[in-house]
């Protein structure tokens, strides 16, 4: 009998989802520049507000629907074949892109500790940034090394990913608190709180980037099939791990406001990295590089799960080829995680600005996919409460998709992310029309 993920299993997969690189590196780059700390720290708790919100429908979703494939299949049963396509299209890009964004993150983790060790074998630049055939290797090797523990099994990747997320978390608090002991606080008080201005575009800024941010909280309606609790602990386990995911993106982001300010640490290569450094020294910065690594490997291992899962559910409907259901003897999609293992090691040859492009596009196509779950959940949910709640995440839903949309909007799409966007889109038409047009529809 196959064995079963327990509570800290589950817990450990979505929370090291959610907490990935952009945690570490967003505070220096967008976050304190942006909307400062305490609108960011308003922005990431809305969201994940916006996120609690939506889980009421994904609870509705759990009780009625044990199927993998998340939202996919859910809105393939209750939407058809094609609703089912648009949003299995979308999802899969947002799970896809963030095994290389992460992979590719973990040679920038390297220079960090050894300079320009894996700098070698100039190729080119794209958008900037210059691509290493070193780095190159460095990323591949790391998503291979995924894949071969995912392929192994659930089992063995959720307990590897227990370890991570443990290691992560102690890390990022212990970090924090030696900063806060150490550091002159004066500074951090002028930069942030004597001048603070409450300002709803700041906060909005933040607000836009959460759909994807604490994306990870989807991987539990993947893996539903591989624990045997119920809908509500389920539910209960996504609410936790997206409110610890925004107090560690709002930690991580303080400690480097305790240091620099909004100008300082934008121009800052690392900010976070550089002012622990500087503060706590050496000692205070490896254990942040580590915490660091276990972020980058978490998101990695994570979201090869949840590839797999999906990719084997859209193989299973009949939308693309049957080998991508096949079942290893370790009970995993294996022909999935090899397809989500090639595309992870195509990407980091268009170079992080390339993906960060996509990735940020990602965000429009799971709030797509909140959508889908929280009008379906309106048209089944048997309560008053539970139709206010999924009306609740339309409306949220909504505003996140506009907010992305709209050129007026303080967040966004920046004219490379429509572009991705819009190839995106026709990429999956040409598909549908092509190759899942083809197959036979099977009715249940």
């Amino acid at each position: 009998m196959k064995s079963k993920l327990n509570k800290i299993d589950v817990f450990s997969i979505v929370l090291g989802s959610i907490i990935g690189w952009g945690s570490f590196m967003l505070p220096g780059t967008k976050f304190l520049n942006e909307a400062g700390v305490i609108n960011t720290a308003i922005g990431l708790f809305l969201g994940a507000l916006f996120i609690i919100i939506i889980q009421s429908s994904y609870y509705v979703m759990l009780e009625n629907h044990n199927d993998e494939g998340g939202e996919f299949s859910f809105t393939y049963k209750h939407c058809g074949r094609n609703h089912g396509f648009i949003v299995g299209w979308f999802l899969l890009l947002a799970y896809l892109t963030i095994i290389p964004l992460n992979g590719t993150a973990f040679p920038l983790v390297i220079r960090k500790i050894f300079g320009d060790l894996f700098q070698f074998g100039y190729l080119y630049s794209i958008a900037g940034y210059e691509i290493y055939i070193g780095e190159i290797i460095l990323s591949n090797l790391v998503i291979l090394l995924f894949a071969y523990i995912n392929i192994k099994g659930i089992k063995e990747s959720a307990r590897v990913q227990n370890f991570i997320a443990l290691t992560l978390v102690t890390l990022v608090f212990t970090v924090f608190t030696i900063m806060f002991v150490k550091v002159d606080r004066s500074n951090f008080l002028r930069n942030y709180i004597y001048n603070y201005k409450f300002e709803i575009g700041e906060v909005l800024k933040i607000f836009a980037i959460t759909p994807f941010a604490f994306v990870g909280f989807d991987n539990i309606p993947q893996i539903c099939k591989e624990y045997d609790f119920g809908a509500k602990t389920a539910s209960l386990i996504a609410i936790l791990s997206v409110l610890i995911g925004a107090t560690i993106y709002s930690i991580l982001n303080l400690t480097t406001g305790l240091v620099y300010s909004p100008e300082e640490a934008l121009a800052l290569d690392w900010a976070l990295g550089t002012g622990v450094l500087a503060t706590i020294g050496k000692f205070g910065f490896l254990l942040l590089v580590i915490a660091l690594s276990a972020a980058v490997t978490s998101g990695i291992n994570g979201f090869m799960i949840s590839t797999s899962k999906l990719m084997g559910s859209i193989s299973n409907h009949n939308m693309v080829p049957k080998k991508y259901s096949y079942i290893n003897e370790n009970g995993v999609y294996k022909n999935a995680i090899l397809f989500a293992t090639t595309i992870s090691l195509i990407a980091p040859w268009f170079g992080r600005e390339v993906i960060l492009w996509i990735v940020d596009m990602s965000s429009l196509g799971a709030a797509i996919a909140y959508l889908y779950v929280c009008i379906i959940a309106f048209r089944i949910g048997d309560t008053i409460l539970r139709k206010i709640m999924s009306l609740l995440g339309i409306i949220a839903s909504l505003l996140t998709i506009l907010l992305l949309l709209i050129p007026a909007s303080p967040a966004a799409l920046g004219r490379e992310s429509l572009i991705a966007l819009g190839l995106w889109i026709i990429l999956g038409t040409i598909f549908y029309i092509k190759v899942v047009s083809s197959y036979k529809v099977k009715h249940s």
